[in-house]
């Protein structure tokens, strides 16, 4: 076989056989197909797009390409969560501990920032000292001893997906459904969880725009995650505004401590219940999400799921004491407000271009080799439905620079929506597939 070959059956509309992508996979281990021609079949799959056996195809393919995770040292029902991706999206450094407070067995395997949504390692990894980098018997420890580790993917696990993920970062083809379907799944399959929740999300700020693309991908993931014998759900949830008030790592790591703390903005928190619910209810701890939502606000409303973040963030090497006190997290120097340009309510500030300021002010990757400012960000002061008076203060901006903190407030009114009369908000949690 030939990638050129491949190449141009994709990019001609054509189907792919198991035995090319398989041979595909092979070749994207081992190293020998170049970056750029591996660059070009991205984008004929972005175009083109892949049939449900493909997709299925790729996805095994990509799961095998590397170590299968063995969590059977680890008791309990074992249990993901997954998000698709957002701005603002820092629900797994909360429902994570949540869930583990629950009794739910979590060992977490989490990505870096793609695009403008930022990764639960970026986040983690804004906490001095914190490693995301766990030896194997030391990461089944920590789950047996807190209930929950989240570590960086593996470069023996899923190596495939590895090259793959950045190669689509820095070519225009991270929003393709069945590669994103692929993605992620072969990461949950060779992760060796016994069961996943996967949160998909949908609006400005998401790969999928529409409640049928966001939709199609569900359905294709969860039907992908119970073929494989993983016992799969999905919730499909709102991302037309950022996800909770801060953007950026570290920033994101302190909103998640307001969370877990009873002090969280509501919508957030109300995702995160939600979650966290199903993620019971799929290890078999709750008959039903109202059973599963009542212990976890027992876990919230007594402090145990901070307990337990603190618990696991301290046996990562990390300084607990950040969380207890979150102004000691890293910070950037320059601090800049933006203002409202005129009198009336916020219609709308759309996530995408939150997720690009932030990314102007240093705190996501516009290349796979860029360095991440843990300390950039935004805290937005007002949220869909809020009035404001022209010149008061909508957003605060964190950066490096002047210039920066210009560019990223540039940004930021670009998606800004100011209407006169007060805007409805969009339902949180849009459906429910599986569960």
């Amino acid at each position: 076989m030939r990638i050129y070959d491949i190449i141009h059956k994709k990019r001609e509309g054509g189907e792919l056989s198991q035995a090319e992508i398989q041979w595909l996979i092979s070749g994207v281990t081992a190293g020998t197909i170049p970056d750029y021609q591996l660059s070009a079949l991205l984008m004929a799959i972005f175009f083109r797009g892949m049939t449900r056996e493909e997709t299925v195809n790729l996805t095994m393919e990509m799961a095998r390409s590397g170590d299968m995770a063995d969590l059977s040292p680890i008791s309990g029902v074992k249990v993901d969560k997954h998000s698709t991706g957002g701005v603002g999206d820092k629900t797994s450094l909360i429902v994570g501990p949540i869930a583990a407070a629950c009794g739910v067995r979590i060992a977490k395997m989490s990505g870096r920032g793609l695009g403008h949504t930022g990764g639960t390692v970026d986040k983690l990894e804004s906490i001095p000292g914190l490693s995301m980098d766990i030896p194997r018997e030391r990461f089944f420890q920590i789950v047996r001893e807190t209930g929950i580790a989240i570590v960086g993917q593996s470069g023996s696990l899923c190596p495939a997906d590895k090259k793959l993920y950045a190669l689509r970062d820095v070519t225009a083809t991270v929003e393709s459904l069945p590669l994103i379907a692929a993605s992620v799944m072969s990461k949950k399959l060779a992760a060796g969880t016994d069961a996943i929740l996967l949160d998909v999300k949908m609006g400005s700020g998401a790969f999928m725009k529409t409640l049928d693309e966001a939709r199609e991908l569900a359905r294709l993931m969860v039907d992908t995650g119970n073929g494989a014998g993983r016992r799969t759900a999905a919730l499909i949830t709102d991302m037309d505004m950022p996800l909770g008030r801060n953007i950026g790592n570290a920033l994101e790591v302190a909103e998640a401590v307001e969370v877990l703390r009873g002090r969280g903005e509501e919508r957030l928190t109300e995702l995160c219940r939600q979650l966290a619910a199903g993620m019971v209810v799929l290890a078999g701890l709750a008959e039903d999400n109202a059973q599963a939502l009542e212990q976890v606000d027992r876990a919230l409303g007594s402090g145990e799921a901070f307990r337990t973040l603190c618990r696991m963030v301290e046996a990562q090497g990390g300084d607990s004491s950040c969380l207890e006190e979150p102004e000691k997290l890293p910070v950037a120097p320059v601090c800049r407000e933006v203002f409202m340009p005129e009198s009336g309510y916020i219609a709308g500030l759309n996530a995408e271009a939150c997720g690009l300021a932030a990314m102007e002010l240093g705190a996501g990757r516009e290349t796979k080799d860029d360095s991440i400012d843990y300390g950039a960000g935004i805290i937005l002061l007002k949220s869909k439905g809020d009035s404001a008076g022209k010149g008061e203060p909508i957003a605060r901006l964190y950066s490096e620079t002047e210039e920066r903190c210009r560019r990223g407030a540039e940004r930021l009114l670009g998606g800004l929506g100011i209407t006169k009369e007060r805007p409805q908000k969009e339902p949180l949690i849009l459906e429910r597939i599986g569960i």
